[in-house]
Parts: structure tokens; C-alpha cells; sequence
């Protein structure tokens, strides 16, 4: 039995009821691993997304497979304790402001002033949070038929792995078949004096119970960007730099560009091309300093949070003893998640390049099905196969599926892109949300959809409707005879699709039109 107030891996700061209550679910510290049986199925390594859906998947078909899974801190991994699920609490309570700073525009007057009380904004996160954590809990998963087991996992053999917590060392199961779904932890950049002055990651920034009064965000990604827009609305002044031209720099820059242009307006001082040379810790604060375009300059913060990039876990676990290559990207896995070695598998970001939530889940399922249903190698599947959607929470969102125009072209593609700005769309006007576009890119000639970069504010809500065409094989044509609800800002995807069917009205087509209507 562990004691929560001592076990490092079982503090969450600040231990309040509601992190209580999340610890007591997913590392609970009166849990007793189970006795391992003589040989498992499945033994998989990390109880974040991808590890939580494999088990589940494969315990939950009531075959009577063996399933083990293990986790060395808690279960839920980055998305239910220091990503998705608060990130996405803060941000709702950062669009509220929003709202209120805006209300004028809508006929409303806006208060002279907003009373924001980050305590209680990080307050409702954690009770959010801690709510939503009993669908990754152990007992949950243990009602499931799964052994849940905590401690440090590392391979002792191909065909064992060996767990060590405070109260069990060296706790062997041996398995059939393995998955390695680890993860990834936020990268520690090489800045001189940063670890001395202190910093914060995603994975210490939601512990947070006062609001630094000046915020330095390094790292104009979808992490970076996203918190740096929630603080700055939530009463922070921002200073998010970027080492890039433009934030969000793997998007489509016509989105990025809006984005940053909005981040300007809400007071977010962005310094792009920023090249930080040192961080030092002063009586006024902790002062960055760093070179743009050639020009020495530096800001004074409170505090400092790091978004730039992931690093994957991969120590400990012993992988070049039983043959399983990795990099500092990541285990390496052939388009069947399959490692080096034929028995292990892998998922989720310890793998992958796409580091998401949803990518993870629809990887796990992958691994399910070539582990247990694909004997000889039969009707395994594929990742390569996989149509993956993200988005980037701000407001407005950027939702993106498919390939990018640079990367049609990349390919070789004669493509065409199809472009609505949200100030045709009725809803949006109604809404007062018309800074974004539906953008659709089609090969030339045809109504295949490529890709699709949408920015709105519930772009993420839009984008799975671009998807379902691509990965159903449903072109322009298909799209354009979907009827959508009037008004929604969805029929801005339908207004892309009817101005390709407009493109189809070539001096043939309207003769044969004309000599129709004679005949009707």
C-alpha cells in the first residue's frame, strides 16, 4: 500500500478534494497489485489513451483473453490529467471573458471592469476533471477483467517484463504479446539559465491556483498558442515567442495568419523570429532575453511556460535488450504498429508523429486487431490508411483533415482549392463570428476532396464532416447535395461544395441546359 501525501507519483498539486478524488481513481494509494497469472495475452505498458483503449478493447470482448496493464503514474496519461480535459475547462472559462469584453457588439453593455477569479476557474477544472477521471480508473478497468498494475515497467526478456513500485520489486509477467504505450512528456529546451529561474510545462501549468501577472509562453504551437490566448484572456499579460515567421507555422498560413492577428487585438504581445539566448532569475522577475532579426531585446515575466514540443518515454524500459529500435522520435514501428520485434507493438505519441488524442485511440484499435485477430499476418491493418482530422482550440479554432496545398504539390497534384470566407455565411454573420473560412482542396478536374482547412470558432465541431467525405470517397458532388440546417455556419462546407458544382457549367454543359429546357 502507497501513501498518497508521500508517493511522489501520486501528488497532484494542490491536493484539494478534487485532486484527491482524482487520485483516489486513478492511482489509488491503497491499490494492491494483483497476483500475475502464469502468462498473458496482452501485457500493455502506459494507461493513457492508446494503453486504456487496447486493454479495454481486448479485455471487454469476453473471449477470456488475459489482459495486464500497467502504469507508473496515473491512468488517463496527458489527455485526462494534464492536457485535453483541463486544458479545454480553462479554455471554456477564458471564452466567457471573451464574451463579456465583447458583449457591445451584440447590444449588451460591457462592465467597466470583469471580476475573473482564477482560483475559482482552476477550481472548476479540477472538479471537471476529477469527475470525468472515474471512466479511466482502475477499478473501472479492473471490473473490465483487466489486472491493473502500478509501478516502474521495464523488459527483463522478450516474453517478460518485470514492474517495480515502493512496496513490490521485481513483480514478473510474462506475456504472448506486448504493447508499448508510454507516451510522450513535454520536451526540456537547451536554454541557458531556464531550469535555474524555473519554468512550467503542460504538465505543471494546470497545478496553478494564482495567475502569474506576467506570462512568457515559449512555442507558438497548438499547446503554446492555446494557453497563451486562455491566460491572456484570463487576466495575463502574454508574451508568446516564436521561433518561426508565423505561429502555428505547419498550418495553412492564411489560418495561422488570422490567428495572429487576433492574438495582437486581445493584447498578446507575439515576437516572432525570436531567438532566446538566456534566462535569468532577478528580484523583478524572471527576465528572457533573446534576439530578433539581428536585434538584442528581453522581457521580465513571473513566470515562464514552455510549449515547444514533445520527447518520448522511452527510458527505462530496457528496449535495446530485447531488440526494439527507437530514436529520439519515438519506437520505431513498421505501418502495422508493429516494433522490431514481431511480438511488441507500440501506439500513441511514443510512436507516432500525430500527437493526438484521437490519433492514439484509432492507433490502439490497430494494435487490437494485428495482435489478437490477424493470425499469420492475415487482414492486419493499416495506420497509413488512417484519415486524421486535428484541431487547435483557440478562438476561432483551426480544424485541418487531408493533405495541405504544399503538400499536394510536394506530390505532384493538379489540384484546385475551393474557398468560402465565414462573412458569406449567414450564421456566422448572425453570430458575429465571421474571422475564418472553409477552405477545400480538390483534385483538378474532380471533385475528390484532398483536404480541408476550416477556421470558425467550433471549427472542430465542422471538420468531421469534410472527413466522413474523404474517408467514405464522397466527392464535392456528394457534399453539395447534403442538405444542412439553415442557418448553421456548417453551410459554409456546403457553399464550397455548390461553388464546385458552379465550376461545372462550362459553355457545353450550358447549351445542353438550354436546348433541356426547350424540350421540357
Amino acid at each position: 500500500m502507497t501513501d498518497p501525501t508521500t508517493d511522489p507519483t501520486t501528488i497532484v498539486a494542490p491536493m484539494d478534494d478534487y485532486n484527491q478524488q482524482l487520485i483516489s481513481r486513478v492511482h489509488p494509494g491503497d491499490w494492491v497489485n494483483p497476483r500475475p497469472v502464469d502468462r498473458y495475452d496482452l501485457v500493455v505498458i502506459g494507461a493513457g489513451t492508446a494503453g486504456l483503449v487496447v486493454a479495454a478493447g481486448a479485455a471487454g470482448l469476453g473471449l477470456g483473453l488475459k489482459v495486464a496493464l500497467i502504469e507508473k503514474h496515473l491512468m488517463g496519461g496527458d489527455c485526462l490529467n494534464v492536457g485535453c480535459v483541463p486544458s479545454k475547462c480553462v479554455i471554456r472559462s477564458s471564452r466567457v471573458v471573451a464574451d463579456i469584453q465583447n458583449s457591445h457588439r451584440f447590444g449588451i453593455g460591457s462592465p467597466d471592469s470583469i471580476a475573473i477569479d482564477f482560483a475559482a476557474v482552476m477550481e472548476r477544472m479540477r472538479r471537471l476533471r476529477a469527475g470525468i477521471s472515474d471512466v479511466d480508473s482502475a477499478h473501472r478497468f479492473q471490473e473490465l477483467g483487466v489486472d491493473v498494475f502500478f509501478g516502474m515497467a521495464r523488459f527483463a526478456d522478450a516474453q517478460t517484463i518485470e514492474i517495480e513500485n515502493l512496496n513490490v520489486k521485481h513483480q514478473k509477467l510474462r506475456f504472448k504479446k506486448a504493447v508499448i504505450a508510454t507516451g510522450a512528456r513535454a520536451a526540456q529546451p537547451n536554454i541557458p539559465g531556464l531550469a535555474a529561474a524555473g519554468y512550467l510545462t503542460n504538465e505543471t501549468v494546470f497545478n496553478l491556483t494564482d495567475r502569474p501577472q506576467r506570462l512568457a509562453v515559449i512555442g507558438g504551437g497548438s499547446i503554446g498558442a492555446e494557453l497563451a490566448q486562455s491566460f491572456q484572456r484570463l487576466g495575463s499579460q502574454v508574451t508568446l515567442l516564436h521561433k518561426n515567421d508565423h505561429l502555428l507555422d505547419r498550418e495553412d498560413p492564411e489560418a495561422a495568419e488570422i490567428l495572429q492577428q487576433v492574438f495582437v487585438r486581445e493584447g498578446i504581445q507575439v515576437v516572432l523570429r525570436a531567438e532566446i539566448e538566456r534566462v535569468e532569475k532577478t528580484a523583478d522577475g524572471k527576465v528572457i532575453y533573446f534576439r530578433q532579426q539581428g536585434q538584442s531585446a528581453s522581457v521580465t515575466v513571473d513566470e515562464i511556460l514552455v510549449g515547444a514540443g514533445r520527447s518520448p518515454n522511452v527510458e527505462g524500459l530496457n528496449l535495446k535488450a530485447i531488440g526494439v529500435e527507437f530514436t529520439p522520435q519515438g519506437v520505431q514501428v513498421n505501418d502495422y504498429l508493429q516494433t522490431t520485434h514481431p511480438k511488441i507493438y507500440a501506439a500513441g505519441d511514443v510512436c507516432m508523429s500525430w500527437k493526438f488524442t484521437h490519433a492514439a485511440d484509432a492507433a490502439a484499435r490497430i494494435v487490437i486487431k494485428n495482435t489478437l485477430f490477424a493470425p499469420f499476418g492475415l487482414g492486419r491493418s493499416r495506420l497509413s490508411d488512417l484519415i486524421m482530422p486535428w484541431a487547435t482550440y483557440t478562438d476561432p479554432e483551426i480544424a485541418h483533415v487531408g493533405l495541405y496545398e504544399r503538400e499536394a504539390a510536394a506530390q505532384g497534384l493538379a489540384t484546385d482549392t475551393i474557398k468560402i470566407p465565414l462573412e458569406k455565411v449567414d450564421r456566422a454573420i448572425a453570430d458575429g463570428e465571421t474571422e475564418g473560412f472553409v477552405k477545400i482542396l480538390h483534385r483538378r478536374g474532380s471533385d475528390r476532396i484532398l483536404g480541408a482547412t476550416i477556421v470558425a470558432r467550433h471549427a472542430g465541431e465542422m471538420i468531421s464532416e469534410v472527413t466522413l467525405a474523404i474517408v467514405g470517397n464522397l466527392g464535392l458532388n456528394a457534399l453539395s447535395g447534403v442538405i444542412h440546417p439553415y442557418p448553421t455556419q456548417a453551410e459554409g462546407i456546403k457553399k464550397a461544395a455548390d461553388a464546385y458544382r458552379r465550376t461545372l457549367l462550362t459553355p457545353n454543359s450550358k447549351r445542353l441546359l438550354r436546348f433541356l429546357t426547350k424540350l421540357s
